[in-house]
């Protein structure tokens, strides 16, 4: 799958994340054009004192915040309809900068009677609005995503994995965002990677089924580790309700799962901490 194909997180786009991000960049911007004058404040006119350039900067800023507000007020509902992706993502970035571009070049030119040829203006302007939208966008990405494990992590530590009702359906989506197929959580044994693809392994009229769908165990782990699930391997993410042994032999750690027929899966070196973990975790 692709890098544009890709869903963006989920958090990105909770009201919290939209408020923080609209107050935060609007504060970062107000601060970088009276330290900075990105955009050539004092060309514009002859500003008495300070207050005057923060009077003017701060209109400007808030003529174009109400775009962002817009903008991220329409998201936030597009969100919970369906899955957006980073090329969306991206192309819908990049049209919160034109409309804000576009709202001070107007300003500079038709307000504040800017004698520059109104495309030269716009491509300074251009420039400068992306810079000033990237900065605060990539800190608060990084911050969220810091936010959103930990708060992960918090929850699996508190109890080794979240109580989730077993006869819980959890539905899995494609790389698309489309629903491809729900199961009850406490039928389900193990999914397994294969390529752009995951087979997941269930159990259905006391036979073992699977079901494969186009995605990648990567995009699917974050909310299964929640409800449970445990990587034991880069090509597995098992169940842990389903282990019943774990066995060390003389090729490696094993898990055996309660099935009918009996299932074994290989835990890899890299994941036998973390597997000796949630057995002690589950023990306690």
């Amino acid at each position: 799958m692709q890098i544009g194909e890709k869903l963006v997180p989920k958090y990105l786009f909770q009201k919290e994340a939209i408020t923080r991000t609209t107050i935060f960049t609007g504060f970062f911007a107000l601060a970088f054009i009276n330290f900075y004058s990105p955009f050539g404040v004092e060309k514009w006119y002859q500003p008495q004192n300070k207050f005057e350039v923060f009077f003017y900067s701060s209109l400007v800023i808030l003529t174009g915040m109400f775009f962002i507000v817009f903008s991220r007020i329409l998201m936030y509902q597009v969100s919970k309809k369906r899955n957006i992706n980073y090329l969306q993502y991206s192309v819908w970035i990049f049209f919160e900068i034109l409309s804000m571009a576009a709202v001070y070049s107007l300003f500079a030119k038709y307000l504040l009677d800017d004698q520059r040829v109104f495309y030269q203006i716009a491509e300074v302007t251009l420039k400068n609005t992306t810079l000033v939208l990237l900065l605060p966008y990539t800190v608060l990405w990084l911050y969220f995503a810091y936010l959103e494990k930990t708060r992960q992590l918090e929850k699996i530590a508190q109890g080794g994995v979240l109580k989730i009702q077993s006869d819980k359906m959890v539905p899995f989506h494609d790389e698309n965002g489309k629903l491809k197929i729900s199961v009850i959580l406490d039928d389900i044994l193990y999914l397994e990677s294969s390529d752009n693809y995951v087979l997941i392994h269930y159990v259905s009229n006391n036979k073992i089924s699977k079901y494969i769908i186009r995605n990648t165990l990567k995009n699917l782990e974050t909310k299964l580790l929640i409800m449970g699930f445990v990587r034991c391997h880069r090509s597995y993410l098992v169940n842990f309700s389903k282990v019943k042994i774990l066995k060390r032999e003389k090729d490696g750690l094993f898990l055996e799962l309660n099935s009918d027929p009996q299932l074994v899966l290989p835990v890899s070196k890299t994941y036998v901490s973390s597997i000796i973990e949630s057995f002690s975790l589950d023990q306690a």
